[in-house]
């Protein structure tokens, strides 16, 4: 194992969107056993220390590879097209304007059927964009383009969290009585 691998070549993965999620957690588990700082105990501090480091780097590429936007941006950064969401903020205007839309619907939302309902628009379009990125990551190698979907894709998953948060808001004092 280099420290300095790929999440992918650590794993042993093709270098690929298009994951399962039962072999990157197998392989996890494997990795994190193989590095495991008590293994090393009788080979002393500095030996422990490395482990600890492996397991840290190990801990870091499954958190990477496990989750799909991550895992999309990671890609697009592997291959000189960096997502730079805190700097590169434009958007298409329709994608501005179903956000403008959503955020209306969300402030005007009174009961849990209209959360619920928003909340699904939010992860049929986080399917489709997920999808969207696998085909211009994996066939077709569109990575700039594909680095624009994470970017549309970070503020889709900020929204669904705050729709869940005004939808838990919305059901407390439900629960409080």
């Amino acid at each position: 194992m280099n420290l300095h691998s790929s999440d992918f070549e650590l794993f042993g993965l093709a270098t690929q969107y298009s994951q399962d999620r039962d072999v990157i957690d197998a392989r996890w588990k494997e990795l994190q056993r193989q590095a495991h700082p008590d293994r090393f105990a009788a080979q002393g501090a500095a030996a422990q220390r490395l482990a600890m480091q492996w397991s840290v780097r190990i801990n870091e590429a499954y958190a990477r590879l496990k989750d799909p936007l991550r895992r999309a941006a990671y890609l697009c950064e592997l291959n000189a097209a960096p997502v730079n969401a805190e700097r590169n903020t434009a958007m298409s205007q329709a994608f501005l304007v179903q956000q403008m839309q959503w955020r209306e619907a969300l402030e005007a939302a009174q009961d849990a059927e209209t959360l619920n309902e928003l909340s699904l628009q939010v992860a049929s379009e986080r399917r489709d964009m997920l999808q969207k990125c696998e085909q211009l990551l994996d066939r077709e190698q569109a990575y700039q383009e594909a680095a624009q979907r994470v970017r549309a894709l970070m503020f889709i998953e900020r929204f669904g969290r705050d729709v869940e948060a005004r939808l838990d808001q919305l059901q407390a004092p439900e629960r409080g009585q």
